[in-house]
């Protein structure tokens, strides 16, 4: 199976057509349909390493300030618990936890499947992030979980590359700031390149601290990275951008087939059409909504 990384941005994106949501569904139109799909979302942040293991997993709509129609959406994909054993397997000894009813599907894996596999009939499973393991413990981990492509499990992580909150200019949908499209482009060199485990050596760059003030949102990039680099391959960009001056947009897919790639650079005239991917959202101060 393929591996994606998808810079999921607003949560109002699940309600949008843009540029980044039609790339999301024509990535999703593009694989084998999976036996599985294992997401790591930025948004499930804990101090353990953990795989939801319910039949069916609720939809969590972990935000605030948006409108009542986002608050409203249901993916109600099925779970996979033999899933957690198989996860468990393979990168051991990281033990995992079987989390069978505290979370479910978090808004940064809905907010990207239902433009992906609209249909939530496939089975879904999310990985926690641990939050106190550095960026090399999860690029590791990214790359034990190779073994799990060979079994129709779909690998997707799910955050921004660059993700500062506090810098958000919403007077700005379709635009970064100089400091975030530096990282974003030194991020891209590194993860398309011909060592992708140089993004775990990431932490040393300038714009660092202001692209990354935490690693939630970072740390699944490193998923793609651990695997690419398993495989001995480069990652290809799906689709390139930034929005509100201080989030990337960028993803990135592994295992694609070149004809089924995006890759919007050379689309940007005529996705421009389209409504941008922030268009509607809140104009709310950055720090009094969870994006």
């Amino acid at each position: 199976m393929p591996v994606a990384f998808l810079g999921h941005g607003n949560p109002m994106n699940a309600l949008e057509t843009n540029r980044y949501t039609e790339a999301w569904r024509a990535f999703g139109a593009a694989v084998p349909r999976p036996r599985a799909i294992l997401v790591v979302s930025a948004h499930w942040y804990i101090h353990a390493t953990a795989v939801t293991a319910m039949p069916r997993p609720r939809t969590i709509h972990d935000f605030f300030g948006f409108p009542q129609a986002l608050f409203d959406v249901a993916y109600p994909a099925p779970g996979l618990p033999e899933l957690a054993t198989e996860i468990a397997d393979v990168v051991h000894p990281t033990w995992v936890g079987a989390d069978q009813d505290s979370w479910g599907i978090d808004h940064g894996t809905w907010s990207v499947l239902v433009h992906a596999f609209p249909e939530a009939d496939i089975p879904v499973v999310q990985l926690s992030l641990k939050a106190d393991a550095g960026l090399d413990h999860h690029l590791a981990l990214g790359a034990r979980l190779a073994p799990l492509r060979e079994r129709g499990v779909l690998i997707v992580g799910s955050g921004n590359v660059v993700h500062n909150l506090r810098a958000v200019d919403f007077s700005q949908p379709d635009a970064g700031f100089d400091w975030a499209q530096r990282f974003d482009a030194a991020f891209t060199e590194a993860v398309t390149g011909s060592d992708p485990a140089a993004t775990a050596a990431l932490d040393g760059h300038a714009d660092f601290a202001a692209a990354v003030p935490t690693p939630d949102h970072y740390l699944p990039a490193l998923y793609l990275a651990g695997l690419a680099d398993a495989a001995g391959e480069s990652a290809e960009v799906l689709i390139d951008g930034c929005a509100y001056g201080s989030l990337s947009m960028t993803a990135y897919t592994l295992g694609l087939p070149a004809a089924d790639r995006t890759n919007d650079r050379a689309n940007d005239n005529a996705a421009a059409a389209t409504t941008p991917a922030a268009e509607t959202a809140p104009a709310a101060p950055a720090d009094c909504a969870n994006i």
